[in-house]
């Protein structure tokens, strides 16, 4: 008879497996944790570039304002100087902004107006799927040529001319 205290080559199977199991689990965690601060770290870069841009375009604009004042066109130059004021808010507020804020804002942002972000996917898709039917008229025609071109290196007549 074997011993209570001995463990059968099944128990130690699992066991190990347990054991694999947890230390892929923990890898996995830490691989996640690295993508998640790189994400961060791509977000603050890209919104601090972003919130110069915007306030350098903030600045060009308040540019125009000044000159359709001296032309006389004080209606006009109102108009850009508020929307200079306004992406100079947006400017400060991508600069100054980590991206814990950023995401913390959209997400009350979604909350309060979800059907704002519907509308926003809604375009974004719209405006994804144009891109994504223009390259591939690009791409298809580009192979078009390939394949004629390849023809007529091999010796053969491109498709193109008559039979």
């Amino acid at each position: 008879m074997k011993d209570a205290t001995s463990t059968r080559p099944s128990d130690q199977a699992k066991d190990k497996v347990q054991e694999v199991a947890g230390q892929t689990q923990e890898k996995a965690q830490q691989a996640a944790g690295q993508a998640k601060d790189r994400l961060r770290e791509q977000v603050d870069q890209r919104s601090t570039q972003a919130g110069e841009q915007v306030a350098s375009t903030a600045q060009d604009v308040r540019t125009v304002s000044e000159q359709l004042r001296k032309q006389g066109k004080d209606k006009p130059a109102q108009l850009a100087d508020q929307a200079a004021h306004r992406a100079e808010r947006l400017g400060r507020y991508l600069q100054e902004s980590d991206a814990d804020r950023i995401l913390r804002d959209l997400e009350d942002f979604g909350r309060k107006q979800p059907w704002a972000i519907v509308a926003g996917g809604l375009a974004l898709g719209f405006v994804a799927s144009r891109f994504l039917k223009a390259s591939s008229q690009e791409r298809y025609e580009s192979r078009r040529y390939e394949s004629q071109r390849h023809e007529t290196f091999a010796g053969q007549r491109p498709a193109s001319e008559g039979v």
